[in-house]
């Protein structure tokens, strides 16, 4: 049985690298050090930000053309690759620790089985939710704006 524990440590692996790499965005297009590394001006730029520090928590940590190494970049990009690295891996850790501890419930009518179609259904959902309210803004003020004002840079 899954219970209170379990949903706030699944939440905590799920937000935790979408708030990395938003917050780190943030500092990085916020602050005068942060803008230091970024090579091009408006969306443009603000594109480079985006992909670094997105790259840094979620994959390997390269960046566009023109997005420097500064030393507020890359004390962001290990900050951004600790926290969005690790804390999911603890917090699926943590979870799989307290399942195998719980006690097994029997099902009942207010089960949800993973093996029907309402359960994937509502997964894709979930999963199609939380990615779009996190990145979809960030990528309407970047990729979507450049698009839109009619030049490349």
């Amino acid at each position: 049985k899954v219970g209170p524990r379990e949903i706030k440590l699944v939440l905590i692996g799920l937000l935790v690298p979408s708030l990395v790499v938003l917050v780190t965005v943030a500092v990085s297009v916020a602050t005068a050090a942060g803008r230091a590394s970024v090579f091009n001006a408006g969306p443009q730029g603000f594109s480079e930000a985006l992909y670094a520090s997105t790259s840094q928590a979620n994959n390997n940590g390269s960046a566009l053309a023109g997005y420097g190494a500064t030393e507020m970049s890359t004390t962001l990009g290990g900050i951004a690759m600790m926290l969005g690295r690790f804390l999911p891996l603890l917090s699926a850790l943590a979870v799989a620790g307290s399942l195998a501890g719980a006690r097994h419930a029997p099902p009942s009518a207010g089960t949800l089985r993973t093996t029907s179609p309402t359960f994937v259904v509502t997964l894709i959902g979930v999963i199609l939710l939380v990615a779009g309210l996190t990145f979809f803004p960030a990528l309407v003020l970047g990729p979507v704006a450049v698009q839109m004002s009619g030049t490349l840079f």
